[in-house]
Order: structure tokens, then C-alpha cells, then sequence
């Protein structure tokens, strides 16, 4: 046999093996974006009244909401929470998170807040928190198993790079992590996609927000029409093991008067890249 016929049976056996495997990579792949479970934060919504708010969160084909507290007081009583739970019963809606919330060194104003959020059913929040407040989340989140996912706000932030949240919460419970804001790490200089490896094992929310620009002042666009490849974030996502119960939320602040046909294109970009994995 010479080297030629060598070099193509090897070849072929190696294609063949792919071929082979492939099937199962592709179902372990489709297993992973089963995973990232769109919804859309509400402020993207804001200007319309709660109600008028999820109904369109509804018709838009969202299954999932992410709460901001204008709309969704923290200081909501039982009988606030248990219309909340049936209005959103109602419409086939689920809670991913309720943010941004800054929670401080006041333990006893912390804990009022997970008690809301274990009430409301909400397993993550999206937060602000100061920096002498750790101690107390530390010991909230292992008593309620609620989430605390650090929220970025752009460059002049105290939680703006990547880097600056882990070392905010290595010391701390695992469930004390990160809410990305992808748009806003945009804005610090960030490429989301190394975002997203950086934060692996912490991240628990990430809000679909396109920029024009990665600068600091810039102009909101539908999602992957500026700096965001939208099937590159999808995939790192996968890759990071996003968790299904993860709040992976479509987050749009232009336009708030009449924002509805922006905010489908957006969430068709991201469809379109979560079915392409």
C-alpha cells in the first residue's frame, strides 16, 4: 500500500468517526440551549402601566420577565405579591429576576428584601450592592438560596470591568455573582463574549443590550445591528453553562414612547442565534 492510499484511508476513518459523533454533539448542543430560557427586562416597557406592561411582554412572545422595581415594588405586602403571582399566572409568565437593587450594611433592611423575593418567587437579584454589605448577602444567600447578581453600569461604575466583579464576590457564597449588562460592558471597553468566559460559575443574569459604539457616551441599537454578535453571545453562553434558571433578558431603552417593533427585532436576533446553536 503506498503513503497516498494510507494518508486517504486515514482520512476517511477520522471524517467517518465525526460523522459518527456528530449526531450526539448535536443533541448535547440543542440539550444546552434548551437552557437560555429569553424573556425581557421590563424597563425596556417602562413608559406603559404595569398591566399594559405584561401584556405586552405576553404578546411579544416572551415566557419570561425580569422585574425592575418601579414596577414591582420591594416593599410589595402579601396581598401585592399573591395579584403579582396571578396576573402573571394569568398570561403564562414566569419571574427570572427583579432588579437593579442596591442592598447595603443594614442587615435587617437586606433581609426584608429576601423575604419579598422568597415570597414573590424570584430567584435572582439583580444588584447594586455596596461594598460593606457582602457580609450580610454572604449569610442571606445561603439562608434563602435567592441569587445576588452584580449589575454593571458602564465606565464609571465601581463594579465596571469583568474583573472588578470577581473580585467583589470571590471570598462569598457561589450564589453571589453576576447580572451582565452586555450593552454597558460595551460602553467599559469589554467584548462580551470574553464577558461571558470571564464570569463562568458566577453568572447568573446578562441583559441583551446592543451600543453603536464602545464608548462611553453611544446610542442604543437593536440587538446585533452594533458591537454584539448575538450567535457568538449565544454560544458562549452554552459554553459557560448558563443556567436554565438564569435571567437572560432582552433589554432595549431607546425609543420608550413606542418601543414594541424594536424590541421584536430584537428578540428575533436572539431566536434566530439560540436556534442556530
Amino acid at each position: 500500500m503506498n503513503s497516498t492510499n494510507c494518508s486517504r484511508r486515514s482520512f476517511l476513518a477520522a471524517t467517518a468517526g465525526v460523522a459518527a459523533l456528530s449526531p450526539l454533539a448535536r443533541l448535547a448542543s440543542a440539550a444546552s440551549a434548551n437552557n437560555l430560557n429569553l424573556g425581557v427586562q421590563i424597563y425596556s416597557l417602562r413608559n406603559y402601566k404595569v398591566d399594559e406592561a405584561l401584556q405586552h411582554t405576553r404578546d411579544l412572545g416572551f415566557k419570561f420577565v425580569e422585574f425592575y422595581p418601579g414596577m414591582y415594588p420591594i416593599a410589595s405586602d402579601a396581598a401585592a405579591i399573591d395579584t403579582m403571582k396571578k396576573k402573571l399566572a394569568d398570561l403564562g409568565l414566569t419571574i427570572s429576576a427583579h432588579g437593579v437593587n442596591r442592598f447595603t450594611k443594614d442587615a435587617a433592611a437586606n433581609r426584608k428584601m429576601f423575604e419579598f423575593a422568597k415570597a414573590a418567587g424570584i430567584r435572582t437579584f439583580g444588584a447594586d450592592p455596596d461594598p460593606d454589605s457582602f457580609a450580610s448577602l454572604d449569610e442571606l444567600v445561603k439562608e434563602f438560596d435567592v441569587r445576588v447578581a452584580i449589575h454593571n453600569h458602564g465606565p464609571t461604575h465601581r463594579y465596571n470591568k469583568a474583573i472588578d466583579v470577581l473580585k467583589a464576590v470571590e471570598k462569598y457564597d457561589p450564589r453571589i455573582g453576576a447580572c451582565a449588562d452586555l450593552g454597558h460592558y460595551l460602553r467599559s471597553g469589554e467584548q462580551p463574549v470574553e464577558v461571558i468566559r470571564v464570569l463562568k460559575g458566577r453568572l447568573y443574569g446578562v441583559h441583551l443590550k446592543d451600543f453603536a459604539e464602545m464608548q462611553d457616551k453611544t446610542k442604543g441599537v437593536i440587538l446585533g445591528k452594533g458591537h454584539i454578535n448575538v450567535p457568538a453571545v449565544m454560544a458562549a453562553l452554552v459554553a459557560a453553562d448558563f443556567p436554565a434558571d438564569g435571567a437572560l433578558s432582552i433589554e432595549y431603552e431607546e425609543n420608550p414612547q413606542n418601543p414594541l417593533a424594536d424590541i421584536k427585532a430584537c428578540e428575533q436576533a436572539a431566536r434566530e442565534a439560540i436556534a442556530g446553536l
